[in-house]
Parts: C-alpha cells; structure tokens; sequence
C-alpha cells in the first residue's frame, strides 16, 4: 500500500537514538500482524487542519505484503506559528523546486529537515544517500543523532568550503573527460553540493557536463560507466514498459528527457551511449531552471544501434545489433508515450532529445496534440537562435523583415530555427506565413534548396523551396542570395571556409555569422576565424564556447547561443502554470524575454547573449513569459494565476543550501 505523501507534512520522524528507545519501550505493545490496520492509516492520514497534542507513537508499514519495510514515527504538536494549520501556511508560500513533495523546503532554510527516504536514514546508509549526504559538514550534533561516529574523519567543514576544495581539484585536472568523471561521481554522492558547485561555476562547468565536453563522454560511455543515472528502455521491455517506469523510485515526476541516441550532437549514432545527453540536460534543468532533482528523470530508448565501431566495442553497454525502424520503433516509442502519461499524468513535460531528422519530426507532430511534448533540437535551438537575431537587431539595425536569412543545413535544427524565424517576422508585418518564409534561404548537402527540386525533397524541406534557378555551392548561394545572416547548422565542421567568411564581408558593414553545430569540433568556423576574416566587423555567435579574440587592439568577445539559455526556463514555465500543451507562441515569448536580457554593455562587447552569471534570473523571467502565454492561451491548469509571476518563479526553483537534520 503506497501512503499518500501530503499528510506526511504533519509526520516529524524521529533521530535513531531516540527512535530506539521508544522502540524497545513499546515493543511488547506492538502489533505482531504485517498488514496495516486502518487504525494506523487513518491516524497517517488526519485531516492537515487537525492538530495532534500529544506524542502518540504509531507504526508506518511501508508497502504491505512481502519485503515490507517498517519505520517508526513520531506525530506531535503541530501547534505553531501562531496555530496556523499547513494548509493555511501553504497558501502563503510556495516549496523550492516547483512541488516540494518532501517538505524539506516547505519553510525556511534555517529549520530542521529530516533525512527521509522509506525511513530515517542514518549511519553508513546516510552517508550513501546522496539526496540527504553532507560529507564533512556534519556538524557534532547531527552525528551523535544519526550515528556517524567515527564514519567520518573529526574535522567538519562548511559547504562553501567544501565547494572551494572541489572547484580546486577540478582545475587540477587537464583532461576535461577527467572533470565529467568527476562531476558525475559528485552527483552521485551529494547532490547538493554538486548544484551548489555547478551553479556558483556556471561558466566554467557548463562546457564540463554539456557540450562540448558530454559528446566525448557519450563517445565513451560505456568504458566509463559506473552506476546507472536514469531508465534504459530497450526492445527487450516492449510490452511492460508501465512496469519499467514503475521501477522508478520517485513518483512525482515533472520533467523527462528521453533519447534513442541516433544523432548524438554531431557524432551521430551512438546507441544506448547516448544516456549522457539526457542526463546533462536534467542537471541543467535542476541548476539552471529549478527544477528538483528528484522531478527529473532521464530516458534512453535503445533500439539497437547503427554504428558498427560500438557493436564491435565488447564495452559498449546497449543491444547489439542494428537499429530497429519502421512499425517496431513506433510501437514502442507509443507504448513509452502512453505508459508515461498514465504513470505520471497529462502534465509531465516530455522533451524529445537528438532524435534523427525523420524520427524527431514525426514524434512531435504525432504528440503533439496529445500530450505535453518539446523537441530541443528543433524548437529550443529555435527559440535561441530567433533571441540572438533580436539582440542583434540593435547592432545592425533594421527589423527581422529587414534581413534575408541563409541557411547551411536544413535538417531538424536549421529547418525548426528557420520556421520560428518566420512565426516572428508573421507576428510582426502581419503578413502570411508563407509571405515571411521567402526572406529565408536553406542550403542542404545538394545545393540551394529551389522549387524545381521540391518533388524529391523531404516533406519538412518543402515549405522553402523558393522559385530560383539552381545553385550547387554555400559560396554560390551567398553569391545569388546575398544573405544579410548566415547560420551554419549542419553538423559539418570548417564549413564557413576564408571566402564564404569574405564574400558575406563585402556586402555587409555588420555581417552576422552563426555557427550553430556541435562539439566544437564540428563548428562550421571559429570564432577566431569569422572575426579574422571579416576584418573584425563580424557578429559572432556559436553553439560550443569559444575564448575571446583580440584583433587590432580590440576584444571582440563571441556570444554562445546555447540551449542551456532556454529550455530550463522554458521547462520552468511549464510546470509552474500546469501547462498541458507546448504552442508557437510560447517559444516566441521565450525568445523576446531571452533577447530582452541583453544589456548594452553586452552589445558593446559584440554579444548578442547575456552572460551565463546570470542564468537563473534569466531562467525565472523565461518562465514568467512562458506561463503568461500559457495563462493567455488557456492551456495553463495551476489556477489562479499569480499576481507576480517572476516572484513566483523565483521562489518554486531549488536550493542546493545544506538543510540541518534533527
């Protein structure tokens, strides 16, 4: 029997020590039975206006039947703040990390938590729980109450210092697969210090758990692997897919990121490797958008895997042999979507994450209208990319409709960037949708994407095959086109060769360049580069961090359009207004409060992107114009909506700050 976890917020669990002595003064009283009697549930599950006034000691058996576990707790006197119930404080105040289940921070930093999981946690199993674990910082009072005597060394240290020891030994280390290693065994052993260390360092570590450095752990997933991270839903689990979810052990889940690791970044099909991917973008979500840890769940649909170096690798961790397609691979992505909504319910957001072009089209157009679904890859790249345009506009001048876009790569990216590019310039003018895509230009590995090639062109290609006589080349095309904007999202590194850089230099003052495609490695130029050639006039921007380049005296510094700036925000804003579908909109809200976060003294240093210091409060007012939208779409569930909805935000993200136990 599972017990309802509301009513817990009156249950205050008592430290061993004291539990014990309780225990063996009751004992002989206790009831031998193993099945709960409804006495004892109903005691559990009182009315949160009630208030008990004396300590009565009760019994909780936590899932009757066999391997049951039972815990002792104490309930008592709820009788404070002025008498006031929970529910009445509640209305006053919301719970870090959106829905504090837990109720660990249901108040204030400074009050005593208790290490719950299906029992008091203590001793050697305390310093295993990486939710409660506090390593040094421990203070003499919490280790005489849960019995970690001698289980640590006697000195204790603060967090701050502990965070100061570990960032210190991270700069140790020269291989950044080192620093990934050793983030991802942080994690899995304090949790809260690795937010607090991620967040603090947001700049340095960003490039250490996302890209550039999560493709190289992708690549060698297996050869580093150490305790799995999230669920592994293969073709061997079709049929109980319900059961696999609920294997899970938290219950109250938000936000899911699941791959099929086809096209990771841009190194291609990395199988069941791709785990990585899904699990850097929930830490991104927890540090950078507030979402609590235990809300997140990472997914990887392993359907097998093309890349015939990782069938032949005996490391490699997935299904050994080819990738399943066609009805297989839909039949079971249908099942994972349908056992989700039914597990955790029609809110829980769904981010399909480096999916191939055909699949990632077709699941989101397909759950789209069914559930709470967002492609990061085709409309948070979007959504980033249209901020910086924005940004730009104020050092180039002109409007959106202004500008002529060109494109290299018309894959999920390019394609979903170009369609929010055009949602934007419709919003504007007014004007058709169809009318605002012919200031836009696609390039694919056969040329100039024209209307004579448009029968044997991919079905999300076909809306920008525009009436124009062939063209092979991306030279030629700029030649023919004369793009105001080049945006390189190909995956193809070295792309954006001198003369592509100099031929959008000799008809633009201020040519804008954005070379989207990731790892570094695989980025159309650098920043480096683009400014080089362009004499210094270039507005750079790139989806891996690049170092600031000096050029005649002057530091041009380049922008990064990383996701990272949007979908935590995006994400937040969801959750906080019980949004059950993702709308166009939306992601346009997203991209103008993004752009709006961009400072002149930004500007004045050639970034179009705010810097990453900053993100949570960035994060908070994405959130706030996501909800806004999703209240004036009506889509919104959490009702009524709050009057301040950036205050809102900022008081449901998660604080990595030590609690203190009793």
């Amino acid at each position: 029997m599972e017990l309802k976890k509301k009513p817990l917020s009156l249950i205050y669990l008592i430290p061993p020590k004291l539990f014990f002595e309780l225990f063996f003064s009751q004992r002989k009283r206790a009831n031998s039975t193993h099945t709960c009697s409804s006495r004892s549930m109903n005691m559990i599950s009182l009315s949160r206006r009630t208030f008990v006034s004396s300590v009565t000691l009760q019994r909780l058996v936590l899932g009757c039947g066999g391997g049951e576990r039972k815990a002792w707790a104490v309930m008592e006197s709820t009788m404070m703040n002025g008498g006031r119930s929970v529910e009445e404080i509640k209305d006053d105040i919301v719970g870090g990390g959106v829905e504090d289940v837990h109720g660990e921070d249901f108040a204030t930093e400074d009050q005593l938590a208790t290490p719950w999981t299906t029992s008091v946690a203590s001793g050697y199993t305390l310093l295993r729980d990486p939710r409660h674990n506090k390593g040094l910082a421990f203070t003499e009072k919490e280790r005489d109450a849960h019995y970690l005597r001698g289980l640590l060394p006697p000195a204790t240290m603060t967090q701050e210092l502990q965070e100061k020891r570990l960032i210190h030994n991270l700069r140790n280390y020269e291989v950044p697969l080192q620093r990934y290693m050793a983030l991802m065994d942080l994690q899995e052993r304090n949790e809260r210090l690795f937010y607090k260390l991620l967040i603090d360092n947001v700049e340095e570590l960003l490039p250490v758990v996302y890209t550039p450095t999560v493709g190289e752990a992708c690549q060698k997933y297996g050869s580093i692997f150490r305790r799995p991270q999230g669920l592994y839903i293969s073709l061997k689990e079709k049929g109980k897919i319900l059961e696999v979810l609920k294997n899970w052990p938290e219950r109250n889940i938000q936000v899911i990121v699941v791959t099929d690791g086809e096209r990771i970044l841009g190194l291609g099909d990395l199988g069941c490797q791709g785990m990585g991917i899904p699990v850097g973008k929930l830490s991104l979500y927890t540090a950078l958008g507030g979402v609590r840890p235990s809300a997140c769940l990472p997914v990887t649909i392993d359907v097998g895997t093309n890349n015939q170096q990782l069938l032949n690798d005996e490391f490699y961790i997935g299904l050994r042999h080819k990738r399943a397609a066609g009805q297989e691979y839909a039949e079971l992505l249908h099942e994972f979507m349908t056992a989700v909504k039914q597990c955790y319910g029609e809110k829980v957001l769904i981010q399909f994450e480096d999916f191939a072009n055909h699949n990632a089209f077709e699941l989101l157009a397909k759950y789209r209208p069914t559930h709470l679904v967002f492609n990061d890859d085709i409309q948070g790249t979007a959504s980033v990319v249209l901020a910086g345009l924005i940004a730009a506009l104020k050092l180039v001048g002109g409007t959106l409709t202004d500008h002529t876009f060109l494109f290299l790569g018309a894959g999920e990216a390019g394609t979903g960037i170009a369609e929010l590019i055009a949602l934007e310039i419709s919003k504007q003018t007014k004007a058709p949708l169809e009318e605002s895509r012919k200031k836009i230009w696609l390039v694919d590995s056969k040329g100039l994407i024209v209307s004579s090639r448009k029968e044997s062109l991919q079905h999300f290609k076909r809306p920008w095959a525009h009436e124009h006589e062939p063209v092979k080349g991306l030279l030629d095309a700029i030649k023919a086109i004369r793009p105001t904007v080049l945006i390189g999202s190909s995956g193809a590194g070295k792309t954006f060769t001198k003369e592509v850089v100099q031929a959008m230099a000799s008809f633009n003052e201020k040519p804008l360049i954005l070379a989207l495609s990731n790892p570094t490695s695989q980025s159309e130029c650098t920043a480096e580069e683009a400014y080089t050639w362009s004499e210094g006039r270039a507005i750079f921007a790139s989806g891996s961090p690049f170092d600031p380049v000096e050029f005649n005296g002057k530091v041009l510094v380049p922008g990064q359009a990383n996701n990272a700036y949007i979908f935590p925000g995006f994400g937040l804003g969801l959750i906080i207004s019980g949004a059950i579908r993702v709308h166009d909109d939306m992601l346009l809200a997203a991209s103008e409060a993004l752009a709006a976060q961009v400072k002149q003294e930004n500007l004045d240093k050639g970034l179009i992107y705010p810097p990453f210091s900053n993100i949570r409060k960035i994060s908070a007012h994405i959130a706030a114009e996501v909800a806004a939208k999703a209240y004036e779409l009506g889509v919104a569930s959490r009702l009524p909506r709050p009057k301040n909805i950036v205050k809102y935000a900022e008081s449901c993200m998660y604080s990595p700050i030590y609690r203190s136990y009793r």
